[in-house]
Order: structure tokens, then sequence, then C-alpha cells
């Protein structure tokens, strides 16, 4: 299922003037109840927590960008992608101008128990949370959103 979220930040310059949007990806790693974020460091979303992810480059497809973004942000090599959930986001400043505009694709993930996590690239802090404690963090509602509909998942499962 498609879903549509708008954010609003202050006035900055256009991302990109393309009229469709960019293609991202991010990898959900899901540890004991917790969750792997990161904060991200850039805009559109620089000091959210987010699921380790971003931008698609030439060729790649949906699953490899996960990956590769996963690897470059946490330093754990992930594996099996599993696509869980996509989203339209856009970013509109105060004026209603839109800032960025991207597809993400949203993947559950695997990896090695014993790897642990490092803050690289676009990522300034890593951290293992709750659903609980993800509510009580600022996070892009596209995360939230994810981690409350895995939590109904293990609950059913």
């Amino acid at each position: 299922m498609l879903e549509r979220m708008t954010q609003t930040t202050a006035a900055q310059p256009p991302v990109s003037q393309a009229p469709f949007p960019q293609a991202a990806s991010s990898a959900i790693l899901e540890r004991e109840g917790r969750y792997l974020l990161i904060r991200r460091r850039n805009p559109p979303s620089a000091d959210l927590f987010a699921f380790p992810g971003g931008r698609a480059e030439p060729g790649e497809t949906p699953a490899e960008t996960a990956l590769r973004e996963f690897f470059e942000e946490t330093g754990i090599a992930a594996h099996s992608p599993n696509l869980f959930a996509t989203y339209d986001l856009e970013t509109r400043n105060d004026e209603g101008v839109l800032v960025s505009h991207f597809f993400l694709s949203v993947f559950c993930v695997q990896a090695d128990a014993s790897t642990q996590a490092i803050a690289a690239d676009d990522a300034a802090d890593a951290g293992w949370f709750t659903l609980d404690e993800i509510r009580a963090l600022a996070v892009p509602p596209s995360v939230l959103d994810c981690v409350e509909r895995l939590a109904v998942l293990d609950e059913d499962g």
C-alpha cells in the first residue's frame, strides 16, 4: 500500500527541479523488540531519527539501495531484503513550495546479530529503540507508521 505523507520545513532551496519523485530506500532491522535508527545529519530529515537509508544510485534496484545505504550508515552488512512498505514523501517549506519529493521503498532486512552498528555517512548517531521510545523521538511519520504496523504483526504472529 502506497502512503502519501507531507511534512513542512523551514524555507530552503529546492532539492530537485525534477517533476518526478526521486527513488529512495530504507531498511528496518529489529533485534529483540528494538529497531535500529540513525539520527540524520542532512536535510530533508536533519536531526530526525529514521531507518538507515537514502537516495538510489543510477541502475540500482530499491532493494540494492536499501542494503547499500544500510551498510554505509551503520557498518552492518544486511541481507534478505523484504519489501514492507512504500511511501510518496513530499516536503514543503512554510510557503507550500515543494522542497523535496521521494518515492521511498522500506525493506525489512536481516543481519548477523553480533554485528554492532556504527554511525557513519549521513548518520550522526545510531541506536536501538523500542516502539514506546520511538513514539517519544523526533521521527518522520513513515518511521512511526512502519514500527506500529510491525508491532501489530508481532502481536498477531
